[in-house]
Parts: C-alpha cells; structure tokens; sequence
C-alpha cells in the first residue's frame, strides 16, 4: 500500500515563495513506469494539474501560463520524494494543493493522493 503525504503548505505574501514536499511511502515497489504529479483545487473547481515527475527525474509542467515560470517541480534524491517550488506567488494561487502518486506494478498502475496542503497568498 502506498501512502503519500504532502507538507509545507501554509500563508504567503504576494511575491513570495512556498516550497512544498511530498514523500510516498511503500513506493519501493512499484516500477519505473510509475510517477508522481502536483495537483491543485481551490472550491467548486476541477482539480488542476501542475506538474508531473516520472521515475527518471523527468519533469512535465501544465502548458497553462498560470504558474509556467513560476513554479518548479523535481525529485529530492529519490523517486519516492518530490517537491513543488513556487517563486512569484499571486493571491489566484491560493488552494489545496495535492500530490499523486501512480505506482505501477505489473500488469497495473494504482493511484494514490495525499490529503492535501493549503496555500493561502494574501495580497
């Protein structure tokens, strides 16, 4: 069972920055088909995808300009680890933010969430 937890949330200032982390344990087995991706919601909206990291360190942003330039996304020296740096915040950034991970073991994949982390950018 993978279970995934995210942290790092909290208030920042326009202009600022936030780093988020987020670790999936019991990852060790799935493989290398498997990812793990930045997701936010604020209420009465889709989830919206951010970013995605697959097991290779390669990194997939949303072609959205919403947080393109702004925000980075990478693994800390694990797959099972990864982080969402967001540099430049704006009040529109403001939501629960999740991270996914898909672990595949053959012949399928598993999805998991975390249960989330509030950003809250003031102006």
């Amino acid at each position: 069972q993978v279970k995934v937890v995210e942290s790092g949330g909290g208030s920042a200032q326009a202009g600022g920055s936030l780093r988020l982390s987020c670790e999936a344990s019991g990852y060790t087995y799935c493989n290398t088909n498997s990812d793990m991706s930045w997701y936010r919601q604020v209420p009465g909206k889709n989830r919206e995808f951010i970013s995605r990291i697959d097991s290779d360190g390669t990194t997939t942003y949303a072609d959205s300009d919403s947080v393109k330039g702004r925000f980075t996304s990478a693994q800390v020296n694990a797959r099972n680890r990864v982080y969402l740096q967001m540099n430049s915040l704006k009040p529109e950034d403001t939501a629960m933010y999740f991270c996914k991970a898909i672990c595949c073991r053959s012949p399928s994949c598993a999805t998991y969430w975390g249960q989330g982390t509030q950003v809250t950018v003031s102006s």
